[in-house]
């Protein structure tokens, strides 16, 4: 995709430069530097560390150096907190306890398919795989164990401080 794309004049004439940074370095699964972001997002260097820095401020974003470049990641926290919030704007209490019991399957399922109790363990059979898909689908497997068992306890989180975190029950107080 090049700079005078459709999508790219779109994205930059309808989205500020701050947007465009905090949504780049928002998704970005390893530390990257300013120059990177600033590249994605398509702004300057200069204009990409400034909102990064703003970032980091409000404990959206998380700094590191490595060999003297500032690198920039998102916050867990504050991931976490996010995803939570998420959660609740989108399911109510029964809803949660459903999706709960779903997430809950998956793990099962999980555990009864490949006979092992954890994603670590899991990961342990990929390295005896005898195959290059079996490996890859084996590791494909555990990562989504290990998200499926974070969100887990995100919702877990929803469902036991529901009445203090939700919206709804707010409200009516």
């Amino acid at each position: 995709m090049t700079e005078t794309d459709p999508g790219i004049e779109a994205w930059k004439e309808h989205t500020s430069a701050f947007d465009r940074v905090r949504s780049v370095a928002e998704a970005v699964s390893q530390p990257r530097s300013a120059s990177s972001i600033a590249d994605e997002a398509l702004v300057a260097e200069n204009t990409a560390r400034s909102h990064l820095e703003r970032l980091v401020e409000m404990n959206v974003l998380l700094k590191t150096d490595r060999e003297g470049t500032a690198l920039y990641t998102p916050d867990p926290l504050y991931v976490r907190v996010q995803t939570l919030r998420d959660l609740l704007d989108e399911y109510d209490h029964d809803g949660l306890i459903g999706l709960k019991e779903d997430l809950q399957a998956r793990i099962r399922t999980w555990q009864g398919e490949y006979d092992v109790s954890s994603p670590e363990a899991l990961r342990e059979r990929a390295a005896e795989a005898e195959q290059v898909e079996q490996t890859s689908e084996i590791r494909t497997t555990a990562s989504d164990w290990e998200l499926t068992r974070y969100r887990l306890t995100i919702v877990e989180d929803a469902i036991e401080n529901y009445a203090t975190y939700s919206r709804d029950s707010r409200a009516m107080a």
